[in-house]
């Protein structure tokens, strides 16, 4: 629970903070000491505290608007973000990104008694300002929720013209709400940056041991890609039934190919190794705009 240091007296305060029984989230805020606060905790603590702290109308936006909804995100924001109708004073706080002008009040809400954007503008904003794929994995995360791709789509189309929009119409228009996790998202980045041909997501398959769904693949080449994250084979039991369920696959006719994190920071090897799987005709699809830094 957060303790807002304007409720309790100074010398309060500093005891708590001196025995290690509050941690500062930031000005005038606190949580229980032993928190982890480098996460998803930390950030939404740190949401909670600026929207106690401001007095003028506000709407928490971008990755924080995320973050409140659900969303995944491919890295957690060290700022918070806040939409207002402009800026309440001269005081400026580094750890508080201000976002300043016309807003749609129709595109604001609130969650867990926090006001912020819907998600149509929370896409829209987050692919407009992140990277192409943290984009990405926040645009995922928006559709898989509901939110509407024509409804973000023609949201872009009245911002074309300003910076990062052409970029994020590519994102928007090659999200799929398929992706159960940021890393089979950046799984799914790296091959359509890569120029490859956009995989199909939950991939359905009947084997002999009955229907499986994979993360990736292309069913005209029987192709599978399978994200392993590093807890999947934690059990003996775990691993047996990844093999059965790897041979039943195979067995089906299918190829699959395991992804793990160190392919999708191979900056081009998986997808070398994914085009070999595929028929040497299949044509180059060239998106420049996902291979953009900003």
């Amino acid at each position: 629970m957060l303790k807002l240091a304007r409720d309790h007296a100074e010398q309060v305060v500093a005891a708590q903070v001196r025995s290690g029984a509050w941690e500062r989230v930031c000005r005038g805020a606190f949580v229980a000491g032993g928190d982890d606060l480098s996460g998803h905790v930390g950030a939404l603590a740190r949401i909670e505290a600026v929207h106690h702290r401001l007095a003028a109308p506000h709407w928490f936006s971008h990755e924080s608007a995320a973050l409140l909804w659900g969303l995944s995100l491919w890295r957690v924001p060290d700022v918070t973000h806040v939409r207002q109708g402009c800026h309440p004073g001269r005081r400026r706080d580094p750890a508080v990104l201000r976002h300043t002008g016309g807003l749609d009040e129709a595109r604001c809400t609130v969650v867990a008694g926090l006001p912020v954007t819907d998600p149509v503008l929370t896409a829209v904003d987050c692919a407009r300002s992140l990277p192409p794929l943290d984009a990405l994995v926040v645009v995922d995360g928006a559709l898989r929720a509901g939110a509407d791709r024509a409804a973000v789509l023609a949201m872009l189309d009245e911002r074309q013209g300003r910076n990062g929009t052409a970029r994020a119409r590519v994102v928007v228009e090659v999200a799929d709400p398929g992706a159960e996790s940021p890393w089979e998202s950046a799984t799914r980045f790296v091959l359509l940056r890569d120029g490859l041909p956009a995989p199909a997501t939950q991939v359905s398959v009947r084997t002999r041991l009955g229907t499986f769904w994979a993360d990736l693949g292309w069913e005209q080449w029987k192709v599978l890609l399978e994200y392993d994250g590093r807890t999947k084979y934690l059990d003996i039991a775990t691993m047996m039934r990844e093999k059965r369920r790897h041979d039943a696959l195979t067995e089906a006719g299918w190829r699959v190919l395991r992804v793990t994190r160190e392919d999708v920071f191979d900056r081009s090897g998986l997808g070398r190794r994914v085009r070999s799987w595929l028929p040497a005709d299949v044509p180059e699809v060239r998106r420049p705009l996902l291979a953009a830094v900003r």
